[in-house]
């Protein structure tokens, strides 16, 4: 809501915070919930949105790694398989376990059952936690997934790992509105101009991206946790760190469901990395290159369409090939991997996705590099001991910071849920019922929503054509979770604009409507913005409808 954003930021040059946090990514909406809800005075800012950029194109999984098992990362491996079981038990309703079909091609440099025996040590370093994996033939991989191209498979298997059921920038934004719920001053598009220690305070200096209007953060604490940006804003500081960045570009293509399972289908592609066919809701999501980029900002190419094209040809038994115009979506982020050092050439393709954080307790400046979903409550975690090291009072210092509403508040959702009939709302296009994914995306939040309706039945109907989302859920967006701009809802809060083509959303007749209720007065202006933001899309704007 721009209310909201506009009362935190006028909050922002008020007072001296205890800690200053620049980027609402995984790591900064994390480090923002564990430490407000532990009754740090906090301050988050991102030049962009929240989950923006890396933390929006991820795969959607919370994995524990077993590709590291290769290069003999055991610890790795181990810590981050108890992560994703943390992981899955504190959002049981988010994080849920999913099942891994691999198919090894002949000539691998590994046998099949080789690859298979790492399963199993993986499955053991998950405590048991998953179902067990099994090996199977290239008879049983085309009785149980007729899509899948045997002719040149030697053998394969089904191991278990976690997925996120939502997209992930509606888990990272989860915990930025943990964080202003406890008290939190968060503002979305207020980008760091520079920072400097006068005495024993960080000035930040800092600019409203919508307005340009000049801000001042005060705080005693300065968090660098903006993602593939660290190195930047830490040269504009003037801060020594001993990590730094290198980057992996990956991208994902979003097209039709081609599979009716709900599995993860694996491959190793030409190249031999790993590529993924993901099950996203009505739509599967194909990829992913590993390639390594120089810059933080890049994009999907027309060689990356046709490496991923090519091998989802390959690898499976389609009706018809797919091409370019099969494609709905694409996403495409650079990985930020921590590396120590500033000298030299890395070889990034074995460098792991573990996090590192580097600290000066006399400034009180800390940077965050690395990290994956998977380990975003240790991280936060983490970062609250180290501000506490740097001598910032954590007044609740047990309090939990993360996690679903305990099971009463679970049990009186879905009671008052049943006794109105909400799922039979749910919308013919959506992939499950409505009960299911209002608690998963709300919370106890989720209680009120369906108050909303049951007085006004209005707020039960579909606004946009297969976008799942109900007139209630717009104006909940509009109320509490910031939206700025109309992609802070079609991408981020939502996942609309990656299973819907962008024609079909901007043809949609209540598109105007949820504009309305978003942005009120400024509805046709932020329309338009959002147009001219697709720019060589070749969507003209006589597609968009009168509602």
């Amino acid at each position: 809501m721009i209310n909201l954003r506009k009362s935190n930021i006028d909050k922002l040059p008020k007072g001296v915070f205890d800690v200053l946090i620049v980027g609402g990514g995984i790591n900064g909406a994390v480090s923002a919930a564990a430490l407000a809800a532990k009754g740090v005075k906090v301050a988050l800012i991102d030049k962009g949105d929240f989950a923006g950029f890396t933390s929006s194109n991820s795969s959607n999984l919370a994995w524990g790694g077993i590709k590291y098992l290769e290069s003999h990362e055991y610890g790795l491996v181990n810590k981050l398989c108890k992560s994703r079981n943390h992981l899955m038990r504190s959002y049981p309703s988010t994080v849920k376990e999913i099942r891994f079909f691999t198919s090894i091609q002949k000539g691998f440099r590994f046998p099949p059952f080789f690859v298979f025996l790492g399963t199993l040590l993986y499955w053991i370093m998950g405590r048991f936690f998953t179902k067990m994996p099994t090996y199977l033939t290239p008879k049983n991989i085309k009785t149980l997934e007729e899509v899948v191209d045997t002719k040149n498979v030697a053998g394969g298997f089904e191991y278990s790992d976690s997925y996120l059921y939502d997209n992930d920038a509606r888990f990272v934004f989860n915990f930025i509105r943990s964080s202003i719920s406890y008290g939190c001053i968060a503002a979305n598009y207020v980008g760091l101009t520079k920072s400097s220690r006068e005495g024993d305070v960080w000035v930040s200096h800092a600019k409203d991206e919508i307005s340009g209007e000049e801000i001042v953060i005060r705080s005693k604490a300065f968090i660098n946790a903006a993602g593939p940006f660290v190195d930047e804003i830490n040269d504009v500081n003037l801060q020594k760190t001993d990590h730094h960045h290198v980057f992996s570009k990956g991208i994902h293509l979003i097209v039709d469901r081609l599979t009716q399972s709900n599995k993860v289908l694996t491959f190793f592609a030409d190249d031999g990395r790993l590529f993924f066919v993901i099950p996203m809701g009505p739509k599967t999501c194909i990829g992913t290159t590993d390639t390594q980029v120089d810059k933080p900002v890049s994009y999907v190419t027309e060689d990356d369409r046709a490496f991923v094209l090519s091998n989802v040809n390959k690898l499976l038994s389609l009706d018809k090939p797919l091409t370019n115009a099969d494609i709905i979506a694409e996403r495409c982020g650079v990985r930020p991997l921590a590396i120590e050092g500033k000298g030299g050439k890395a070889d990034w393709v074995q460098l792991s996705r573990k996090h590192a954080i580097d600290k000066d307790e006399d400034k009180k400046y800390m940077s965050i590099f690395g990290g994956k979903l998977t380990d975003c409550i240790n991280v936060g975690d983490e970062v609250a001991d180290l501000i506490n090291g740097f001598g910032i009072e954590l007044p609740y210092r047990d309090q939990k910071w993360y996690g679903e509403p305990d099971d009463s508040v679970k049990k009186e959702f879905y009671h008052r849920a049943k006794l109105m009939g909400l799922d039979d709302l749910t919308p013919t296009s959506s992939s499950e019922p409505l009960t299911q994914r209002f608690w998963r995306r709300y919370g106890r939040n989720a209680i009120n929503m369906i108050e909303m309706i049951r007085e006004n039945p209005k707020m039960g109907e579909l606004l946009i054509e297969n976008s799942e989302y109900l007139r209630v859920e717009i104006e909940h967006a509009a109320d509490r979770e910031m939206i700025t701009k109309l992609e802070d809802f079609l991408r981020r809060r939502s996942k609309i604009s990656l299973v819907v083509r962008q024609e079909d959303i901007l043809s949609a007749p209540g598109l105007r409507e949820a504009c309305e209720i978003l942005f009120g007065e400024q509805a046709e202006a932020k329309l338009q913005e959002y147009i001219a933001s697709l720019n060589g899309s070749g969507i003209e704007q006589d597609n968009v409808k009168s509602a």
